[in-house]
């Protein structure tokens, strides 16, 4: 006789399961594997640290220096600190080192590799291999539960059991790369609440009364002080076909809520009012256009020249009506976005799994603590410049100590 057998999946057991291969979940999987725990990554990319691999223009902005929890948006601005004093810049350039990684510092205490971000990301993995930690790539997660003080998962077909789940799926942002809500959705699933969610550190479109005009400077960048909100940003600007990005308009992005003004300096550190005075009384007949143009981008300068109808005098017509005018224009420039490109070009997620419902000592869930949530899937979101990376640098290494 011939007995049939419904044959189950094998169930595989490990201390830690992280959902994650991006920067926060790779350095918590080698944080707990050297702690000689059995240790296990699985993400549904066909590969680890995707967003590592583009960040910095392939070059990755891996820290900065001047990382402080003053650098971080939070419903809980208090959260971040633990972790960010645990975990410094200086531990993961230590890191670097020890890989013989070159780096530079192209912005005031951010570094990038000198060379490619595939050194980040290759570093990261050989940790992990050196920890033991098992990766498992192309394996998505479908079923999350808990298993008496433990968890329970279905990755890949797959029954995995872990002593402790850690979420490292980051956020929403740029799709292209795999970012998903799932790590939202666990989180829902076990009762946390998640705040509102918001792409960040992302350009503005502007409307289609400024999208042509704007259109023919794209490619254009020069420094400017911008403002919106309570966030102030000396930075470079930069022009595209669908409106206004570079770092200035990345970092006003993260204060901005739709219909909030932006105001640009497009001369900061100088004094329109006091160059003008001088030049009237010194230069009468040197004219606007010719002093505009040596002031700015050339291009920029005929273009302020159209936008503002001014008539292209010499300064010893204008009157100190006319001087205020023009400093109002050239030192609060303001327009309202018309949105911003949204997740598909966003470097961040605002918002994420409050954080009141974390420890910021172990990251495990207050009242679920074989459960664990780090990096950007948190409402814990960074400024430009490398310090979402040491965020996730620093959130790994702390929940790798303590799952």
């Amino acid at each position: 006789m011939i007995r049939y057998e419904i044959l189950h999946p094998v169930m595989k057991t490990y201390d830690v399961v992280i959902v994650g291969a991006g920067a926060a979940g790779l350095m918590c999987a080698l944080t707990a594997g050297y702690r000689g725990l059995r240790v296990r990554v699985v993400d549904h990319a066909n590969k680890a640290g995707k967003k590592i691999l583009m960040s910095g223009g392939g070059r990755c902005n891996f820290t900065n220096l001047a990382t402080r929890p003053a650098h971080f948006f939070s419903r809980n601005p208090h959260f971040a600190i633990s972790a960010l004093k645990r975990y410094t810049p200086q531990h993961f350039v230590e890191l670097v080192e020890r890989h013989a990684i070159d780096y530079v510092e192209k912005a005031p205490g951010q570094l990038f590799c000198a060379q490619s971000a595939k050194e980040i990301a290759a570093m990261l993995l050989t940790e992990c291999e050196w920890a033991g930690v098992e990766v498992s790539l192309s394996t998505p997660v479908t079923e999350v539960e808990r298993c008496g003080e433990g968890m329970r998962l279905r990755a890949g077909g797959e029954r995995i059991e872990a002593g402790a789940l850690v979420i490292a799926t980051g956020g929403l942002s740029i799709p292209t790369l795999g970012a998903t809500g799932f790590g939202y959705e666990v989180a829902r699933n076990f009762d946390l609440e998640v705040t509102e969610t918001r792409a960040a550190l992302v350009p503005f479109t502007v409307t289609s009364q400024w999208k042509s005009t704007l259109g023919e400077l794209a490619g254009l960048s020069c420094p400017v002080t911008a403002r919106c909100g309570d966030g102030r940003y000396d930075e470079p600007l930069l022009f595209t076909h669908r409106g206004l990005s570079g770092p200035a308009m990345l970092q006003a992005s993260s204060h901005w809520q739709a219909g909030m003004p932006v105001e640009i300096d497009w001369l900061p550190g100088r004094s329109i009012p006091d160059e003008w005075s001088h030049s009237r009384a010194q230069h009468p007949k040197r004219r606007l256009a010719a002093w505009l143009g040596d002031a700015l981008p050339r291009r920029l300068a005929q273009s302020m020249m159209e936008w503002q109808g001014w008539s292209d005098r010499p300064f010893g017509e204008l009157s100190n009506r006319d001087i205020e005018a023009f400093a109002q224009a050239l030192h609060r420039w303001t327009f309202k976005p018309a949105g911003t490109e949204g997740w598909r070009t966003a470097e961040v997620t605002l918002g994420g799994v409050d954080t009141a419902a974390i420890s910021s000592k172990t990251f495990a869930v207050n009242d679920l603590p074989q459960l664990y949530f780090i990096g950007e899937v948190l409402d814990v979101t960074g400024e430009l410049g490398g310090f979402n990376f040491q965020w996730a640098w620093a959130s790994g290494v702390a929940c790798g100590q303590a799952v």
